[in-house]
């Protein structure tokens, strides 16, 4: 029993510290984002949270034992071991058992990267089965992306361009809403000289220039008239 005792820890009056910690081990540098697109996790995430809900539940089995210790040892009359020592002997054998957790761990891990989350790399998913049709090669790449290049400034022009005649267009509805509103003012005209006796609409807007034309001759010729007198 005291053997047993030593190995384990515990303590009543207080709760083991838990810490969040990361695996000793050495995590892949591969990024793996072909994994990623498959899974919709990363392989390295997926391992992370398996090595902490393991962590997690060696921290509760070595609570739960620590409490079995603890009523063991109240039902003992005369007991020598404290709660203390029980303490320091449970957070030595956590320890032991982390230790000896993160070198099966970083086995595990590599096992599951290399064998089981990982995609061969002979092996195309569902989404890129096309590539095998449509294979290209670098250079056949960088032609595609200058057409596209090209083909984007072409639309950039072409839309410049339609915003343009779209413009004018609009100006040219109101020049001719304008024109409208002219012929319909030159239409009242010719229907005003009919009705005082002009047959022909040119005649009449001929005379009525001329008319104009001496109106204002015989205008000009009163005010230098008046200015005469006034200065005599």
């Amino acid at each position: 029993m005291k053997i047993f005792l030593t190995t384990f820890a515990g303590c009543s009056q207080s709760k083991l510290t838990k810490q969040k910690t990361k695996p000793n081990t050495k995590m892949s540098v591969d990024p793996m984002t072909y994994e990623a697109q498959f899974f919709g996790f990363t392989p390295q995430t997926c391992m992370l949270r398996i090595y902490i809900a393991f962590q997690d539940y060696l921290f509760e089995v070595m609570q739960a034992v620590e409490q079995v210790i603890l009523k063991k040892l109240d039902g003992i009359p005369d007991c020598a071991i404290s709660p203390v020592q029980i303490r320091k002997c449970t957070e030595k054998f956590l320890c032991f058992m982390k230790g000896r957790f993160d070198n099966l761990f970083g086995k595990m891990e590599q096992l599951f990267l290399q064998l089981i989350l990982r995609i061969p790399p002979n092996v195309l998913l569902p989404e890129d089965k096309s590539q095998e049709t449509h294979s290209y090669s670098e250079e056949e790449f960088h032609f595609l992306q200058k057409e596209i290049e090209q083909l984007q400034k072409k639309y950039k022009t072409e839309l410049c361009t339609k915003q343009a005649l779209l413009a004018e267009l609009e100006e040219q509805k109101i020049v001719q809403a304008k024109l409208k509103q002219t012929l319909s003012l030159f239409d009242e005209l010719e229907n005003v000289g009919r009705d005082h006796g002009a047959s022909d609409f040119r005649e009449g807007l001929v005379f009525l220039i001329q008319n104009s034309r001496k109106l204002q001759n015989i205008r000009e010729n009163v005010e230098k008239e008046s200015k005469r007198l006034k200065i005599s």
